[in-house]
């Protein structure tokens, strides 16, 4: 009895986790470079008991689980759709890669949000993000914006009057599902995804932004099978701790 009250409440923490994945995912569905989150589940530990009614033997022994908890929060890289802006600094990643930040600290971070700005600093203007993170370009360097605006073109090489200016990078991993989920949109590299390399085949279309990944009708449904199965747990843990008390009871 007290194993199922043990099941039903990692049951609910585990659901619990889902419910705040899927709002989590609702909630950045208009997120441009957002990319969905799901939640994996697996078996947690079993144990070996046996009847008293049968005698010893392979066929008496029996296998009580302890529920279903949290295996991993994996994110979905799919491509999303492509919409166009026709703002100057918005940019859109058709195929694989990463647009690279530097952070104010140093760090560098991966996004698919080419939600860009031209920000001054030190009297010039620099290609940052909207939160003010530098764009690198294919040197890993910052990148400057001159007077007049920029072109730039599918392979990310940046114009400005005519005339090359530098180059937006765009990066890869061995294993994108390595990567380390740092606010909404941004990404960090691990040892499991492997190191930053130079990304040629995906293509940067200016004026346009990548959408999220995120759908909607999906997450709905996932919503109200988990909150059925949140609820079902529940109801297991308050029958167990009712029979619980009752069987404490007749036995005082």
């Amino acid at each position: 009895m007290q194993q199922s009250l043990y099941s039903a409440a990692v049951g609910m923490t585990s659901q619990q986790t889902r419910l705040d994945t899927i709002a989590q995912n609702i909630a950045n569905s208009q997120s441009a470079g957002y990319k969905a989150a799901r939640v994996d589940f697996k078996d947690a530990l079993y144990q070996t008991m046996k009847t008293p009614v049968l005698e010893d033997g392979a066929e008496n022994n029996l296998f009580v689980g302890s529920g279903a908890v949290v295996a991993s929060i994996a994110t979905t890289f799919e491509q999303g759709s492509i919409v166009a802006t026709g703002e100057m600094y918005d940019f859109a990643i058709a195929g694989s890669g990463f647009f690279a930040l530097r952070g104010r600290n140093g760090e560098v971070m991966y996004t698919r949000s080419g939600s860009f700005r031209a920000a001054p600093f030190n009297d010039e203007m620099y290609l940052t993000s909207q939160s003010g993170e530098f764009v690198l370009g294919t040197d890993g360097d910052v990148i400057r914006i001159p007077d007049g605006g920029i072109r730039v073109a599918e392979d990310g090489t940046i114009y400005s009057n005519d005339e090359r200016v530098g180059q937006i990078g765009l990066y890869d991993f061995t294993n994108p599902n390595g990567l380390s989920k740092v606010g909404e949109t941004r990404f960090m590299e691990t040892a499991a995804s492997g190191p930053a390399e130079a990304q040629t085949e995906g293509i940067i279309l200016q004026g346009n932004l990548e959408q999220s990944n995120v759908s909607l009708a999906d997450e709905m449904t996932m919503l109200i099978r988990s909150q059925r199965a949140y609820a079902l747990m529940s109801r297991a843990l308050s029958t167990t701790d009712n029979m619980l008390g009752l069987a404490n009871t007749m036995h005082s």
